[in-house]
């Protein structure tokens, strides 16, 4: 049984904000885990306890605004965050050759792909979590109508503990780290009140990013073997809505253009396949760590205070 994570918060070169992080050692491969928009790096504990267990090191991190990580003014598009991740692996010793397998979740998995196409040898492999393939500007004709529809919920006058016992209660079925993870988005105020990590604003930013960028323009430059994990069917089941058939032809999409590129089907799971399944999603990617040569890997330094010294 691996040990709980421990928690740093590390300084990144040329102004970048403190990024928080969750580590766990390891002598094998390192995996570098990323969340989605307005979550935290704790949805990934059940997932970073399974590669642990197998030898891996892990690190988790909480991208810019998101969980305790500084909150700079600006910079929350997609390629200034993915810039972030790879100032984060230099300071903490993830290159050359232990570069990790790069996982991101939802708006994460777009980060990471930008991260391997533009930062080459910054990742040995890459898996994208219900992400990865976003482009909102297929679902929504302006920018306006986006953010109508994809704007956070107002948590003004809401109590931290009614909202939790309302999560618990719509996930009878998960984990408890899942729970856990996904209550770490929210900051429980002292009056007993709760807001997200992520500010209104920066929100807004992230969603302009998947707005307006392209994930396909990093497909054809991603030389690094990528593992992509929708939460839908390979094929149309009865009852799809539109939605989910959108994304099995982004996900398709990806798949013809990646030079190498595979997928791993989840029907029926939750957006968050990450705190829902951990054990079969660390197996998933525990598989895809196997196929990236010298899968065993130097080690790395095992905090960021070791990366400092």
């Amino acid at each position: 049984m691996p040990p709980a994570p421990t928690a740093d918060v590390v300084a990144l070169p040329d102004g970048r904000p403190r990024l928080a992080v969750r580590t766990l050692p390891g002598e094998r491969r390192p995996f570098l885990l990323v969340h989605g928009l307005s979550s935290n790096a704790r949805l990934w504990d059940g997932v970073a306890r399974h590669l642990a267990a197998a030898g891996h090191r892990v690190v988790a991190v909480d991208q810019r605004g998101h969980g305790l990580s500084q909150a700079p003014d600006d910079g929350y598009d997609t390629d200034t965050c993915a810039d972030d991740l790879a100032a984060l692996a230099g300071v903490l010793g993830l290159v050359g050759d232990a570069a990790p397998v790069v996982v991101g979740q939802s708006w994460g998995g777009n980060v990471v792909l930008s991260l391997a196409a533009r930062h080459p040898g910054s990742a040995a492999a890459v898996a994208c979590v219900d992400g990865g393939w976003i482009r909102l500007r297929d679902r929504f004709a302006s920018f306006d109508e986006c953010w109508a529809a994809l704007a956070p919920p107002a948590f003004e006058g809401m109590r931290y503990d009614d909202l939790a016992a309302r999560i618990r209660s719509m996930r009878p079925g998960w984990p408890v780290e899942g729970l856990e993870g996904t209550l770490a988005n929210l900051e429980r105020l002292p009056d007993g009140g709760v807001r997200p990590w992520l500010s209104r604003e920066h929100h807004r930013e992230i969603v302009r990013s998947l707005f307006e960028g392209d994930p396909g323009v990093w497909y054809p430059r991603v030389d690094v073997p990528v593992l992509l994990v929708p939460a839908t069917g390979g094929e149309p089941a009865a009852g799809d809505d539109e939605r989910t058939g959108a994304a099995r032809a982004a996900v398709l999409d990806a798949l013809a253009h990646l030079p190498d590129g595979t997928v791993r089907w989840y029907p029926g799971a939750d957006h968050d396949i990450h705190a829902e399944q951990p054990a079969s999603l660390a197996a998933d990617l525990l598989a895809l760590a196997a196929r990236v040569p010298g899968a065993t890997g130097p080690a790395a330094p095992t905090t960021a205070q070791e990366a400092r010294s």
